[in-house]
């Protein structure tokens, strides 16, 4: 097998770089780096096919050939988009032309990012249904993010697929960019002496990941209830009012689902049907579990309480229509004026 799957990379990889030397746009060459490296990618499917293997010797062997192949690719992609940007630029650059004569431009008034508000808006929604913002280390250790969070170690979200790990380890744990502000509920939760405890943590997240409806970087709001006799029925009244103050419609259809998150049970996925679109999904939640609760100290046989992790940008998309998350980060100047807001504004 192992013979047999070195000469398949091979021929996949003249096949691959075959393709990437034809490419002539940048989106073009998402499209590729989507089918090799994406989460439903070529490569992806021989990382999930490594754990049928029960040789362990023969597992590292295969890991290290499709680990290479993934890291040659990932190279020859990124050399590939940065030839493509600086041709682009050339061809900009030769087609614009310069009035030296026109007049200076006018002062240009500051406003705030749409994302600003968007989050401004959830803090003051939360913060007016009795929740204190609280915030927390960009850069965590695997025991915040994963190992208090009840997330087992094979887990997908731990690979390096998904998660920015750093080279400097910290206490013998690894460091990573959060993958989520959960990890602000952990270190809320370990020096918690008087209940109850009633927070949300709005911040920056990054996961390994990038395209129409994903980037490295996003933001999150992620909240949580602990006291005793917390219960999904609170749950849902939280939810329900959050919702239909922020999208300012009493009519909101609003449907929780069932779904699997390591650190609740039960868990739900919550989706939205607004303006007569299509259900979206917009936010996680659950009862939290109680070996969330062993993890920080805190006695599982007398409190309780309720998590929910919200995606700032899919909220703001929703609201304001738009189709691409990139534009966020785009800094066009034109989108900006559109979707951004005065200081003054409200």
């Amino acid at each position: 097998m192992y013979n047999k799957l070195e000469v398949e990379i091979a021929l996949l990889e003249s096949k691959a770089i075959s393709e990437i030397k034809t490419i002539v746009s940048l989106q073009g060459l998402e499209k590729i780096k989507l089918d090799y490296l994406g989460k439903k990618g070529i490569i992806r499917s021989y990382f999930h096919n490594l754990k049928k293997i029960e040789n362990v010797e023969e597992k590292r062997k295969l890991g290290a050939i499709i680990n290479a192949f993934y890291d040659k690719l990932t190279a020859i992609i990124q050399e590939r988009a940065s030839r493509l940007k600086t041709e682009e630029i050339n061809l900009k650059l030769q087609n614009e032309t310069v009035d030296i004569t026109l007049p200076v431009r006018p002062e240009k008034v500051g406003k705030i990012h749409l994302l600003t508000k968007v989050i401004s808006e959830i803090k003051f929604i939360f913060a007016h249904m009795g929740f204190k913002i609280v915030d927390g280390p960009d850069i965590e250790d695997e025991f915040h993010v994963f190992d208090a969070l009840n997330t087992p170690s094979h887990h997908p979200a731990r690979e390096t697929q998904d998660t920015f790990y750093l080279t400097d380890k910290m206490n013998n744990q690894k460091m990573l960019l959060r993958t989520h502000t959960s990890s602000v509920q952990i270190r809320i939760m370990e020096k918690a002496k008087h209940f109850p405890i009633k927070i949300v943590a709005p911040g920056r997240v990054y996961r390994n990941d990038f395209d129409a409806t994903h980037t490295p970087m996003f933001h999150q709001v992620e909240g949580l209830y602990v006291d005793k006799n917390v219960n999904m029925g609170q749950l849902k009244f939280t939810i329900h009012c959050f919702l239909k103050k922020f999208f300012a419609s009493k009519d909101l259809k609003i449907r929780f689902r069932n779904s699997f998150f390591p650190f609740t049970e039960p868990s739900a996925e919550v989706d939205i049907n607004y303006k007569g679109n299509k259900w979206i999904e917009v936010l996680g939640c659950g009862i939290v579990h109680p070996n969330v609760f062993k993890n920080v100290g805190i006695d599982n046989t007398q409190y309780s309480g309720f998590a929910f992790g919200i995606g700032v940008e899919r909220l703001a998309m929703i609201k304001y229509q738009i189709d691409d998350l990139r534009n966020f980060y785009d800094n066009k100047i034109n989108w900006l004026n559109h979707y951004s807001v005065h200081f003054a504004s409200k």
